[in-house]
């Protein structure tokens, strides 16, 4: 059974009620919201909290989802709420840094000896990460979901106006701003 089919049919049977195939729903989509939620709050407690009140949200009005956008473009837009909500009542838009997972290589460097790395590599990447990590922490939540929806995502405008319930225009100038302000956060590092 294909996904979308497979989806149309856990849709069909959590309208009527059936919790388990409610699961399945969530199973399909559970990574793509946490990481939604993640680009925003900037903290896994915060974002796995999102999740979670992204999905009751969901089984409470699924009875409304009324099928005109995919289930997933629903459910982001339920957790990018949420999170910009949350960001809003807090009073800040700071959150703890980004993940410190490895930074994949570039396809060039596949020939390099994985285990081989220059003196100073680590401190590099290690800064490059801080330089990111602040320049993203300055954004608004409303700019930082705007960029994880285009960037990330891959969305197109008309999807992110439809995720986050505003106009292409908005859009375009939510990213034009958030682009504008990281390039001059991070401008210095175009000579390197």
């Amino acid at each position: 059974m294909p996904v979308g089919t497979a989806e149309v049919d856990l849709l069909r049977r959590s309208r009527a009620g059936d919790t388990s195939a409610f699961d399945g729903l969530i199973t399909l989509h559970r990574e793509k919201i946490y990481m939604q939620a993640y680009m925003i709050v900037r903290n896994e407690e915060d974002a796995l909290d999102l999740c979670q009140e992204t999905f009751v949200k969901a089984w409470r009005s699924l009875h409304r989802f009324d099928g005109k956008f995919p289930l997933a473009a629903w459910l982001r837009r339920i957790v990018t709420n949420a999170a910009i909500d949350l960001c809003r009542s807090r009073g800040r838009w700071k959150q703890s840094p980004i993940d410190e997972g490895p930074i994949l290589p570039e396809a060039g460097s596949r020939t390099t000896p994985s285990g081989f790395e220059r003196p100073g590599d680590g401190l590099v990447r290690e800064e490059l990460r801080d330089r990111l990590r602040k320049a993203l922490d300055s954004l608004s939540p409303e700019h930082r979901a705007a960029i994880s929806l285009k960037e990330i995502e891959g969305l197109s405008y008309k999807e992110i106006a439809a995720q986050m319930g505003c106009t292409t225009g908005t859009v375009m100038s939510r990213l034009f701003y958030a682009r504008h302000k990281l390039q001059a956060a991070l401008a210095d590092l175009r000579n390197d």
